[in-house]
């Protein structure tokens, strides 16, 4: 009878010391991942909201104007940002591989409560998976709406962060 696989942290060797995983026998396949973060506003920054429920282009979801603070245009600034550090996730994060991102796409929605939904999905054709940069650039893109409407609340609460989704590879993930 076969013992079950026991399932490890892929970063830890057999001395228990930190490793970084060998993907060279990998295959290359198309790898995409999705990310998201949610961001509870408090009703200062709502209120700077208000201009956007009003406007005749706004379809359901979807952004249609921004929260403009002394620093820029809040919502530009963030999805910005967050490519950037998706990109830039290996300097981060001790043991991901650097990757060359072939595609980084972020969606701001608002909920029917005015909080934001930030959405990030990365795509790579490559040997090792791509959640980290999307988790990375949904969280830096909360971050930096947070840093731009701080001088309306700094009651602002970034909340889960979390993986949708994850495909390529040998093994495939959606949240439920």
């Amino acid at each position: 009878m076969k013992k079950p696989h026991k399932k490890s942290l892929s970063h830890i060797d057999n001395n228990n010391n930190p490793t970084m995983v060998d993907v060279s026998e990998k295959t290359v396949t198309t790898r995409v991942a999705i990310a998201q973060t949610m961001i509870k506003l408090p009703d200062a920054v709502k209120a700077a909201l208000q201009p956007m429920n009003q406007s005749p282009n706004r379809t359901d979801n979807q952004i249609s104007n921004e929260i403009h603070s002394k620093k820029g245009p809040v919502f530009q600034t963030a999805i910005i940002a967050g490519v950037m550090a998706a990109k830039k996730t290996h300097e981060l994060i001790p043991f991901c591989h650097p990757l060359g991102l072939e595609n980084c796409k972020i969606d701001i929605n608002i909920d029917k409560n005015q909080n934001l939904m930030i959405i990030c999905e990365c795509k790579v054709n490559g040997k090792t998976g791509i959640e980290m940069e999307a988790l990375t650039g949904a969280t830096v893109a909360a971050l930096t709406v947070y840093d731009m409407c701080k001088a309306l609340s700094h009651e602002i609460i970034i909340g889960d962060t979390r993986l949708l989704s994850k495909s390529g590879g040998k093994s495939h993930y959606c949240a439920n």
